[in-house]
């Protein structure tokens, strides 16, 4: 069994193909595919309700309280955003996972918390899809839609406010202005320098902090990808095997995260 755990690491954690690791340990591509598919399957299907459970009020209280510390953003509940993950072309799928780069991917749709780990994940929607139409497609949206989350209306955002305010999700620009999902006001690009100088100094500190939270998201994409650098390369395997893959490697950044995880970053007030 520990052999089987060496290959499905390294096969994960350095990007290398089923061919290199065949001469690396002596097996089977076939063998070695089977090993991979096998574990990635254990993974999710066991550890699922541990690192993606069901959240309850207090869970999303508490990580409201994390977002108004460690990124200045009260009732704030998560960041969404989606990652386009290479792959080769798959038989039958014509354009559809064709994207704005003219590269074959597809989206990993994910809301994450202020500790850069993943609460939510949706794999497998086309990647010629923007990020905004996946979201709407997904079930954490139909759920948010419907209150079935869980999640308290409102709550003051400080303590000495007697105006309460909604909780809220926040995104980019691709998403949909809504009660439930805040995204920045238009006209400001950080491509763009002076795109926003038709903003208020409210509505610039407003998007400063937006983004602040919002980079929890973009920054555990970035950490799972650099740790487990098999997101690097487009894989030879079906789209099944590949979703199980992806499954697998948000499964282990959760792990990563909840055992040995730390921040870096000075927190600095505006």
């Amino acid at each position: 069994m520990l052999f089987k755990l060496f290959i499905f690491c390294r096969y994960l954690a350095t990007g290398t193909t089923f061919t290199a690791v065949r001469y690396d340990c002596r097996l089977g591509i076939s063998t070695i595919g089977k090993i991979v598919l096998l574990l990635c399957y254990a993974l999710w299907s066991t550890k699922t309700n541990e690192f993606f459970p069901e959240p309850t009020e207090e869970r999303w209280r508490e990580m409201s309280d994390d977002f108004r510390i460690n990124s200045h953003f009260p009732n704030c509940l998560g960041a969404i955003a989606g990652k386009y993950i290479s792959v080769p072309k798959f038989p039958r799928s014509s354009s559809m996972n064709l994207n704005y780069k003219c590269n074959f991917s597809i989206v990993l749709m994910a809301n994450a918390d202020s500790d850069y780990k993943f609460t939510y994940v949706d794999i497998g929607a086309y990647g010629n899809d923007c990020d905004s139409s996946v979201f709407r497609k997904t079930s954490f949206f139909k759920l948010l839609i419907l209150n079935k989350l869980h999640i308290q209306p409102s709550d003051p955002l400080f303590t000495n406010d007697t105006e309460n305010c909604p909780f809220v999700f926040v995104g980019d620009e691709a998403f949909s202005l809504s009660e439930k999902l805040m995204r920045p006001y238009a006209g400001h690009n950080l491509m763009r320098p002076y795109a926003g100088h038709n903003l208020s100094e409210k509505q610039k500190i407003f998007n400063c902090r937006l983004r602040r939270a919002r980079r929890n998201v973009e920054r555990a994409f970035g950490i799972l990808s650099n740790k487990w650098r098999i997101l690097h390369t487009a894989l030879n395997v079906s789209k099944e095997l590949f979703k199980n893959i992806v499954k697998a490697r948000v499964i282990l950044h959760n792990l990563i995260r909840s055992k040995d995880g730390y921040r870096s970053e000075i927190n600095i007030y505006i």
